[in-house]
């Protein structure tokens, strides 16, 4: 059984939410736990997929139909992560703003979805992990 499909993904979660915890930490001078979530640099959903996908490609081949699948995951997930969750974090900061003196009700959390750049960095993050996993599983293999 090849765990390389179930290792990557996670591997590139790992790596990117480990990279948002550290952007997000200089940015705010402090250590940044309660800005772990949804949204940052980079995007631990773009890093997953595209991991999957990058891992496919190389392991399979880009004509491989599996490939054709992941990319269209890929692109339904980071569509999402740009348009409709981004939208829902713009609505909860009018939310939260209408409701700045209840205070019964928390406040929703603000920060949702990604910006282009932050997706770039996630996909970024997931073909860079894809390719490494990929040469450690090659070297393991050639070796006698």
């Amino acid at each position: 059984m090849d765990l390389s499909y179930a290792l990557t993904p996670f591997l590139a979660w790992l790596v990117a939410g480990v990279l948002k915890f550290v952007v997000n930490s200089l940015r705010a001078g402090k250590l940044a736990f309660g800005l772990i979530g949804y949204g940052g640099l980079p995007s631990n959903h773009s890093a997953i997929v595209s991991s999957t996908a990058a891992l496919i490609a190389l392991k399979e081949g880009l004509a491989h139909p599996a490939f054709a699948v992941a990319v269209t995951l890929a692109f339904i997930v980071m569509l999402d992560a740009s348009s409709l969750r981004r939208q829902v974090g713009k609505h909860a900061q009018v939310i939260n703003a209408l409701a700045a003196n209840s205070p019964e009700r928390p406040p929703l959390r603000e920060r949702m979805g990604h910006t282009p750049l932050e997706i770039a960095a996630g996909i970024a993050v997931g073909i860079a992990v894809a390719a490494a996993v990929h040469e450690l599983l090659t070297w393991l293999a050639a070796r006698p």
